[in-house]
Protein backbone atom coordinates (compact mmCIF):
# COMPACT_ATOMS: atom_id res chain seq x y z
CA UNK A 1 0.00 0.00 0.00
CA UNK A 2 0.87 3.42 -0.72
CA UNK A 3 1.84 5.90 2.09
CA UNK A 4 -1.66 8.12 1.05
CA UNK A 5 -3.94 4.83 1.52
CA UNK A 6 -1.98 3.57 4.93
CA UNK A 7 -2.64 7.33 5.99
CA UNK A 8 -6.49 7.40 4.68
CA UNK A 9 -7.35 4.30 6.35
CA UNK A 10 -5.85 5.27 9.67
CA UNK A 11 -7.91 8.30 9.10
CA UNK A 12 -11.02 6.44 8.93
CA UNK A 13 -10.19 4.21 11.44
CA UNK A 14 -10.08 6.76 14.07
CA UNK A 15 -13.45 8.22 13.22
CA UNK A 16 -14.74 4.77 12.64
CA UNK A 17 -17.62 5.57 15.45
CA UNK A 18 -18.42 9.25 14.05
CA UNK A 19 -19.01 7.86 10.82
CA UNK A 20 -21.00 4.84 11.49
CA UNK A 21 -23.17 6.96 13.64
CA UNK A 22 -23.84 9.25 11.25
CA UNK A 23 -24.85 6.59 8.38
CA UNK A 24 -27.24 5.28 11.02
CA UNK A 25 -28.63 8.32 11.97
CA UNK A 26 -28.89 9.22 7.65
CA UNK A 27 -30.63 5.55 7.42
CA UNK A 28 -33.26 6.56 9.97
CA UNK A 29 -33.94 9.77 8.55
CA UNK A 30 -34.28 8.38 5.37
CA UNK A 31 -36.52 5.18 6.55
CA UNK A 32 -38.87 7.97 8.08
CA UNK A 33 -38.95 10.22 5.07
CA UNK A 34 -39.89 7.05 3.24
CA UNK A 35 -42.54 6.40 5.81
CA UNK A 36 -44.19 9.47 5.85
CA UNK A 37 -44.44 10.31 2.31
CA UNK A 38 -46.04 6.51 2.07
CA UNK A 39 -48.47 7.50 4.83
CA UNK A 40 -49.51 10.49 2.91
CA UNK A 41 -49.77 8.84 -0.22
CA UNK A 42 -51.98 6.04 1.29
CA UNK A 43 -53.59 8.59 3.36
CA UNK A 44 -54.60 11.02 0.04
CA UNK A 45 -55.84 7.78 -2.10
CA UNK A 46 -57.97 6.16 0.06
CA UNK A 47 -59.55 10.28 0.74
CA UNK A 48 -60.00 9.83 -3.06
CA UNK A 49 -61.34 6.64 -3.09
CA UNK A 50 -63.77 7.57 -0.05
CA UNK A 51 -64.73 11.11 -2.17
CA UNK A 52 -65.79 9.47 -5.36
CA UNK A 53 -67.54 7.10 -3.46
CA UNK A 54 -69.66 9.91 -1.65
CA UNK A 55 -70.02 11.68 -4.81
CA UNK A 56 -71.82 8.89 -6.42
CA UNK A 57 -74.07 8.19 -3.81
CA UNK A 58 -77.95 9.82 -4.06
CA UNK A 59 -78.34 12.20 -1.80
CA UNK A 60 -81.83 12.78 0.12
CA UNK A 61 -83.77 15.73 -0.45
CA UNK A 62 -86.03 17.48 2.15
CA UNK A 63 -88.75 19.59 1.47
CA UNK A 64 -89.53 22.55 3.64
CA UNK A 65 -92.41 24.71 3.68
CA UNK A 66 -92.64 28.36 4.10
CA UNK A 67 -96.10 29.09 4.83
CA UNK A 68 -95.98 29.68 7.95
CA UNK A 69 -92.91 32.01 7.86
CA UNK A 70 -94.19 33.79 5.01
CA UNK A 71 -97.62 34.64 7.06
CA UNK A 72 -96.16 35.99 9.67
CA UNK A 73 -94.32 37.81 7.60
CA UNK A 74 -97.02 39.70 5.72
CA UNK A 75 -98.86 39.97 9.03
CA UNK A 76 -95.49 42.06 10.48
CA UNK A 77 -95.87 44.25 7.30
CA UNK A 78 -99.37 45.12 7.62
Amino acid sequence: MSQQKVDQYKKEKANRKQIMKKQRIMGVARTCAVVVVALALVGWLGFSAYDSYTSNQERPTAEVNYDAVTNYMSGLSE
